[in-house]
């Protein structure tokens, strides 16, 4: 499959219609809370063509944060008052997180928003990276830059329901393990998401 393929299957997924993702799929016991107020955020998940192949960016957030540190995650973060909502959320902490230049991305659409455990409503921004970059991480935020191939995110084989104990209970979540990487949590889930629309 050429990068051109590639590009034309998520430009296509991200033109299906879905619902809403959250970190309590596959937890329908949860009782949430009526009134729950949700701080919106945006995420980037860059695309990038390496030696013709379409591979995606990840982190590994620093070991020293104090939220999901050493975690695996999209580069992103809440949406700021500057911001022209999710989309420049995602591409101006993208630009700070692992110095990919938003005037290198082309944006080719959003999916559906992700309700996280910690209270934020996550839209993940699908954007497209032709020109190759060197990644400088932030050294407070970010431990690691590394990148999967595209072929393995659309494998739904891939991808585990794996579970622990949090907050007293057994929670359930979608793994997708890659080489020494766990891929586990909100950023699995938002993964399975795409990986089901170009399953369709």
């Amino acid at each position: 499959m050429t990068a051109s393929d590639v590009r034309n299957r998520l430009l296509d997924a991200v033109s299906r219609a879905s619902g809403a993702s959250s970190d309590y799929d596959l937890n329908p016991n949860v009782v949430l809370p009526a009134g729950r107020v949700l701080r919106p955020a945006g995420v980037l998940v860059p695309f990038v063509v390496e030696d013709g192949e379409v591979r995606v960016v990840l982190t590994k957030r620093s070991s020293a944060l104090k939220h999901h540190p050493g975690q695996v995650a999209f580069p992103g973060g809440k949406v700021d008052a500057g911001d022209d909502g999710p989309v420049g959320a995602a591409l101006r902490e993208a630009e700070e997180e692992v110095g990919l230049p938003r005037e290198s991305v082309e944006v080719l659409g959003e999916l559906p928003s992700h309700e996280t455990v910690t209270g934020f409503r996550v839209t993940p921004v699908l954007g497209w990276i032709e020109r190759p970059f060197i990644p400088r991480p932030e050294p407070g935020e970010v431990e690691e830059v590394f990148t999967v191939p595209f072929d393995h995110l659309a494998d739904p084989s891939r991808y585990t329901i794996q579970s622990r104990r949090w907050r007293g209970m057994h929670r359930f979540y979608y793994a997708l393990p890659f080489g020494p990487y766990y891929v586990w949590g909100a950023t699995a889930r938002m993964l399975r998401g795409l990986c089901e629309r170009l399953a369709q």
